[in-house]
């Protein structure tokens, strides 16, 4: 049906005539027959049914739930016709007398394969529908319609393109993986996984004829559905489930299993992703990212130990405010984003030259500002908005949390990774709730003042001090900025990295000068951008290469499973942290080494974007890194492991899949 509807897309670019009947009006439906061909061209022909019924009309699926009756197609006025094969798009779950039915409301095409007696011959198609329609009452109707098609003819372009669309809802054969299906005299419970992020799943059964459940109680974790039907008319022979969300769907046959899965613990998994979505949050305080917007902070706590409490308070509110607002905005895009097919993930802009040349740069506009060799450390945009005109400077310290968010969402820190993954491979509302949980922890240091706003008169006056804490965070920048730039090393190669050095330190001689240092500062940035893109890479480091490591290849992991071997994959980059916490303490240590050593150690390398580690990511239910699992006879499937790890946590796995 998938191809079906690529080539229906393709043909449409061909001139074409009309290829349908005149609509035939009934009392609540009106239907039609197209083609997308206007005439005999081949052994087959691709055709649809087409329905539109009144404003609050419906009517039935193949299997129609509790009641109803399905349609009925009578091919026997057609000539020049071998075969007729009738699909069924995903249907909707509908209530009619209080009693849950599946079906179709507005409008549906049903498509129709069909297949010549005489490729050479005329055609002509000929029904008889016997339909049901429901409302507040049920209507049976009967619509005759008849096509004659003339040997020759081209496409018509408006018929494809409606069956392309109305075929891609036909339900196939992937999208889901049916992990456990139960069926007794009570209720029919399974378990499936998603292939993609779930949004509104929707469970359709059918056990023959007689068949009949009742409303569905449906639960999803991550990419988990769980629902459960009361059995409400016993059924027979097979059992065939589709599975709808959204535009995707797939019917499978089920085999039964001996017990029922279990439902997914209530809200435990969920509150555990928040609580670390929070603590993560709460984590990138400590990062380099926010020092400079944290320390602009901490310069308005200090000018505002002598104002009035409320407006202390006030004022630290505004700035949480402005930090959760723009982690409800960055959710929302991601959200937008992962509909429309993009790849998303947390951390894979450090792949990206141009944005760690930006991030270089900004490090060392922000020390600059901080060694006090200019005085706007904000873009002009972001500066005039925290502007205090109009005495509330509300706006201001909005600003300077967003800012401070914006600046948190290079970095890494523990919990995030895992509390990003649950985000990205759960529906829309988890996934703003766990942003929300995460730029909440972002928040907390100001929700703190803000309760207690007296904090800020126990901070001493502004004096000579003060210049010495900014030189040192100034120089935590600078360090920043030179970590940055082995990352750019890494990821695009020396010439690159050197040359946004390059521009860095011009930046930082001509702010010295102090002579129109806003054009300085966007110069350099745009420099910055070109040095990264235009310059050529040369040979960047391999990051596998010696040692005891192998490259990352996930076609080689079976082979060596089914050869008795243990396979350890370890997936770092350059620009994650934690990946190189967790080599340095646990992965190098002598315990670890030595056990890995008896197995075949894989390292993959995300430092830049690598298509092969993306899907291998995705395919565990991973948008960032660190990720490390284990695979050997006993766990052929692996064992992923925590996102921090111990070396009793490694041990233990090494030895539980042998």
């Amino acid at each position: 049906m998938r191809l079906l509807a690529t080539l229906l897309t393709l043909m449409l670019a061909l001139p074409a005539l009309a290829a349908t009947t005149d609509p035939v009006e009934g009392q609540a439906v009106t239907a039609r027959l197209i083609t997308a061909e206007d005439g005999v061209s081949g052994a087959t022909l691709s055709a649809g049914l087409a329905l539109e019924m009144e404003p609050g009309w419906k009517t039935y699926w193949r299997t129609p739930g509790q009641v109803g009756l399905p349609p009925e197609l009578d091919w026997s006025g057609s000539q020049n016709i071998a075969d007729i094969a009738l699909s069924y798009p995903a249907p909707e779950r509908f209530v009619a007398f209080d009693i849950e039915n599946y079906g179709y409301g507005e409008e549906v095409v049903f498509p129709l394969a069909i297949t010549l007696e005489n490729p050479d011959a005329p055609a002509r198609l000929a029904v008889e529908a016997t339909l049901l329609v429901c409302a507040e009452i049920c209507i049976p109707e009967t619509v005759s319609l008849s096509l004659d098609l003339p040997v020759g003819g081209t496409v018509d372009r408006a018929s494809a393109d409606l069956l392309a669309r109305w075929i891609e809802r036909v339900p196939g054969e992937t999208g889901f993986t049916p992990d456990a299906v139960h069926l007794d005299d009570t209720a029919l419970t399974l378990r499936a996984t998603a292939e993609a992020p779930l949004s509104d799943p929707q469970v359709f059964p059918e056990h023959g004829e007689f068949g009949a459940f009742g409303p569905p109680d449906i639960r999803v974790d991550g990419r988990t559905l769980w629902a459960r039907l009361p059995v409400t008319g016993p059924g027979e022979g097979p059992l065939d489930v589709t599975l709808v969300d959204g535009e995707r769907a797939m019917t499978f046959r089920a085999d039964l299993a001996t017990t029922a899965p279990a439902p997914p613990a209530s809200g435990q998994g969920i509150w555990t992703i928040l609580a670390f979505a929070l603590l993560g949050g709460f984590i990138l305080n400590a990062m380099p990212c926010v020092l400079p917007v944290l320390s602009l902070k901490l310069a308005s706590a200090l000018q505002a130990r002598d104002r009035a409490l409320a407006e202390v308070r006030l004022g630290f509110l505004a700035a949480a405010s402005g930090v959760i607002a723009f982690f409800a905005t960055l959710a929302l895009v991601l959200i937008g984003l992962r509909a429309a097919g993009v790849a998303v993930g947390w951390g894979v802009q450090f792949q990206q030259p141009a944005f760690l040349a930006v991030m270089v740069v900004l490090m060392i506009l922000f020390a600059a500002s901080l060694w006090g060799l200019w005085e706007a450390p904000l873009p002009s945009g972001v500066a005039s908005a925290m502007g205090r005109a109009g005495g509330t400077g509300l706006r201001g310290d909005f600003a300077t949390g967003a800012f401070a968010a914006v600046m948190a969402t290079p970095c890494s820190a523990p919990f995030i990774g895992t509390a990003v993954a649950y985000a990205l491979t759960s529906g829309a509302g988890t996934t703003l709730a766990v942003f929300l949980a995460m730029g909440a922890g972002l928040a907390l240091p100001y929700l703190a003042v803000a309760a207690r706003p007296g904090l800020v008169r126990r901070l001493p006056r502004p004096g000579p001090w003060m210049a010495s804490v900014k030189a040192v965070l100034g120089g935590l920048l600078a360090l920043a900025a030179l970590w940055l730039l082995s990352v750019l090393w890494a990821s695009a190669g020396p010439w690159p990295a050197v040359a946004v050095a390059a521009v860095a330190v011009a930046v930082l001689a001509a702010l010295s000068l102090r002579r129109r240092r806003a054009m300085v500062a966007g110069g350099g940035l745009a420099a910055a951008i070109l040095a990264a893109i235009l310059v050529p890479g040369g040979s960047a480091p391999d990051p596998v290469a010696g040692g005891d490591w192998v490259r990352f290849d996930p076609a080689r992991i079976e082979a060596e499973v089914a050869g008795g071997e243990v396979v350890f994959v370890d997936v770092t980059a350059d620009w994650c942290l934690t990946c190189k916490a967790n080599k340095r303490l646990v992965l190098d240590s002598a315990p670890v080494t030595e056990a890995l050593q008896r197995t075949v150690a894989m390292r993959g390398d995300w430092t830049r974007p690598d298509p092969q580690i993306a899907s291998y990511l995705e395919s565990h239910g991973r948008y960032g890194i660190p990720f490390n699992a284990v695979y050997g006879p006993g766990a052929p499937e692996g064992v992923a492991l925590p996102e921090i790890l111990t070396e009793a946590a490694v041990l233990e796995a090494l030895a539980a899949v042998r």
